[in-house]
């Protein structure tokens, strides 16, 4: 017999709607400068950097040439919110748009569930709540908390997926025409396509839409031929929306965009390959709930549980058919297994909702469920033990035991392993469900800056870097350019573009000029400049953390007689 609804603070909408948001907060945005710019986010960032000092805003260019290879659209963001602040090597601040469209996603997630969770045979128990703690549960989910604290292209496509899949699912919801929300669904759609292409209606949007169409979405293909003239506004708004970035570039530049479409279509195939079984551990990548998704997918067991509170069939038809068409494609990375979380956390949110409303009301739940309560508490106890124990054989600077952020992480840690003891012990899943969310966020928010510090101590020290040699005056104020191609992490640092030289090997550049290569200048300066150019106020600077990285000689080469020293 199910056990009557719980009533507390966060029955209200404001309330679940501010809880949503403050993880949000500190999952998205709390210390967003901490890490150094990855490779996709330098990318991304130096072609926002030109588009913003003046470059094509539909023909992108990266590092001076032109960036064809990904639409623009997370490029106009960055691009501008630097028109608006002009602080191009402020990390944190290019990182917002990102971040923004990751608490987009979850909100969008929210509405989406709520739309599937309408017809749920228990959903009346407490209306909404099973919305509100996939919202929760998203947020705090491993992937989407690492993918959505980077400045590139992933967040974008697969939060407005989602958000057109909601407008979608809401159309198909409704008695009588919604043309008005199925506009918005394309206008989504049309975002999605130019945000990464076709890749999230393809990881996302396409197994969404073979979910609905099966026996196990009961209605959906009613819902869907009752609403058909709908989805295909939705579907041509999202291919005008869409289609006008690639059109308008094969229309100007068509070259160049076939020979974009050719490495692009190889690249699928040639890069990042991986066995077909590489994202079979993916329920690990929901962090604090991976146990919790572990059980969701063993369906004999979770079903006759979740399917009260969420339709368990259609999230789990979602779920493989993203997973198959995942991985029938040979390059994989990591990061490519975020459009498998939203239907994993349907499900494992099922699961919660069981436990939540009714093992926490019987005085002496079936056995398998105590054994997962149990594992789940221990695991989130020994995890909350461990992290200050590793901090402390660590010895990072500002974490010593002495320091207040070590003591306020020992405290915030051993509240939360006290929290997650008391759960186990009295198999109560709402202090266990409560422990995770703020786990994830206690992480974030107290120790980014120990894994900044314990990064910088993994460097070698001593090695001079490009900022050592931005620091010279007299080179800011002239054009730079590099004899081999510089990596575009450093074109990042340089704050400026440093294009390969491509003309002729007899024709020199405009001088003064700074001149970047990876060998010795005087050997590395093409045959037909000598005698012609010297070098002066030379530097060099490593590529990364490790001397191995690698080696940059620049200088500064004005015209005159070769200097033979």
């Amino acid at each position: 017999m199910a056990a009557a609804p719980t009533r507390s603070l966060l029955t209200r909408p404001r309330a679940r709607l501010l809880a949503v948001l403050a993880v949000c907060a500190v999952n998205f945005f709390a210390h967003l400068g901490a890490l150094p710019v990855t490779l996709m986010e330098a990318r991304n960032f130096v072609a926002a950097r030109e588009m913003a000092a003046g470059g094509s805003w539909l023909l992108p260019t990266m590092n001076g040439q032109l960036r064809l290879a990904k639409p623009p659209l997370p490029t106009w963001s960055v691009a501008t919110l630097l028109r608006l602040t002009h602080e191009a090597a402020n990390p944190a601040l290019l990182r917002l748009p990102a971040a923004a469209m990751a608490t987009l996603l979850v909100l969008f997630f929210w509405g989406l569930t709520r739309e599937l969770t309408r017809p749920a045979p228990d959903e009346a128990l407490a209306p909404g709540r099973t919305a509100w703690l996939a919202a929760l549960v998203l947020g705090s989910s491993l992937l989407v908390v690492t993918v959505g604290r980077e400045g590139q292209w992933d967040i974008f496509s697969n939060s407005l997926a989602i958000g057109s899949l909601w407008l979608l699912a809401r159309g198909w919801n409704q008695p009588g025409p919604a043309y008005l929300t199925f506009v918005g669904a394309g206008l989504l759609l049309g975002g999605t396509f130019l945000s990464k292409g076709p890749v999230s209606l393809y990881t996302l949007v396409l197994p969404f839409v073979a979910a609905t169409l099966t026996r196990w979405q009961p209605g959906g293909r009613a819902r869907l031929r009752q609403h058909l003239r709908g989805t295909l506004v939705a579907a041509g708004v999202g291919l005008l929306v869409g289609g006008a970035w690639p059109l308008y570039v094969w229309q100007h530049v068509p070259a160049a965009a076939a020979a974009v479409a050719r490495v692009e279509v190889s690249s699928w195939s040639e890069r990042h390959v991986e066995p077909g079984w590489y994202y079979f551990n993916f329920a690990v990548f929901v962090g604090v709930w991976a146990l919790v998704a572990l059980a969701a997918l063993a369906a004999p067991y979770a079903r006759p549980r979740a399917a009260r509170f969420v339709p368990y069939g259609f999230g789990l038809a979602w779920l493989l058919a993203a997973l198959v068409l995942l991985s029938v494609v040979p390059a994989k990375k990591e990061r490519y297994m975020l459009p498998l979380l939203p239907p994993l956390v349907l499900l494992l949110t099922g699961l919660l909702r069981y436990w939540e409303q009714e093992v926490a009301a019987q005085r002496r739940a079936p056995a398998p469920d105590r054994w997962l309560l149990h594992a789940w508490a221990t695991a989130l106890t020994l995890a909350a033990v461990a992290v200050p124990v590793a901090l402390w054989w660590a010895h990072l600077p500002g974490f010593e035991p002495a320091d207040p952020a070590f003591l306020l992480t020992v405290l915030a840690l051993g509240a939360l392993a006290a929290l997650a003891a008391r759960g186990g012990w009295q198999q109560r899943p709402g202090p266990l469900i409560l422990a995770s969310v703020l786990m994830m966020s206690a992480l974030l928010a107290l120790l980014l800056p120990a894994y900044a510090a314990l990064k910088t101590r993994a460097e070698a020290t001593g090695l001079r870097r490009l900022t050592h040699a931005l620091a010279r005056s007299a080179w800011q104020r002239l054009p730079w350019l590099a004899l081999d191609e510089l990596p575009i992490e450093q074109v990042w640092q340089a704050g400026r573009a440093v294009p390969t030289w491509a003309a002729p090997a007899n024709r020199l550049p405009p001088l003064p000029a700074v001149v970047v290569a990876a060998a010795p200048l005087p050997r590395r300066l093409p045959a037909a400049w000598r005698g012609r150019v010297r070098v002066v106020r030379t530097d060099s600077f490593y590529l990364g953390s490790k001397p191995e990285d690698g080696l940059f000689y620049v200088g500064e080469l004005v015209a005159g007689p070769a200097d033979e020293r």
